[in-house]
């Protein structure tokens, strides 16, 4: 019989949508630097007092980045699926934006589909910590903490 795998290690299934979420950001980010460009504009801020191409090209290369570090990287992993979760934290402001200003973009037409978008960003940051071991190593910690009566950080 097999020991209880530890707190970081992942079943398959969260494997395989660790590697369906870093294929997605792998190929958003791609679509960032290249066909979807102009489009994305539309999900940055108008009060950014940054150029929106630039945030676009940067967001694209992290999210690049971010999608190939899932695919690859085994140590850390943990660590990985916070940095991850903070992106997606980092990028909702652009996805209200795009709801308060009504911009249409990516066949979101409507306030509801945007909502409904917006609805999505929780989930992501879920997926990110859950697929990485992250939130099974964070609730660990958590519950021995609470066993040694202690608060956790």
């Amino acid at each position: 019989m097999n020991p209880r795998p530890a707190a970081t290690s992942t079943t398959s299934v969260a494997h395989a949508a660790r590697w369906l979420l870093g294929a997605l950001l792998v190929s958003t980010g791609t679509a960032h630097l290249t066909f979807a460009r102009t489009t994305f504009q539309a999900q940055v801020p108008r009060w950014l007092p940054l150029d929106a191409d630039l945030v676009v090209l940067v967001s694209g290369v992290v999210e690049l980045a971010l999608g190939v570090a899932l695919l690859v990287v085994r140590r850390r992993r943990v660590r990985l699926g916070w940095v991850v979760a903070a992106f997606f934290v980092a990028v909702f402001p652009g996805n209200i934006a795009q709801w308060l200003e009504h911009r249409d973009a990516f066949g979101l037409t409507s306030d509801t589909a945007r909502a409904v978008r917006l609805a999505f960003q929780p989930v992501l940051c879920a997926w990110a910590l859950w697929c990485t071991g992250a939130w099974r190593q964070w609730r660990a910690a958590r519950h021995a903490a609470v066993r040694a009566g202690s608060s956790p950080r």
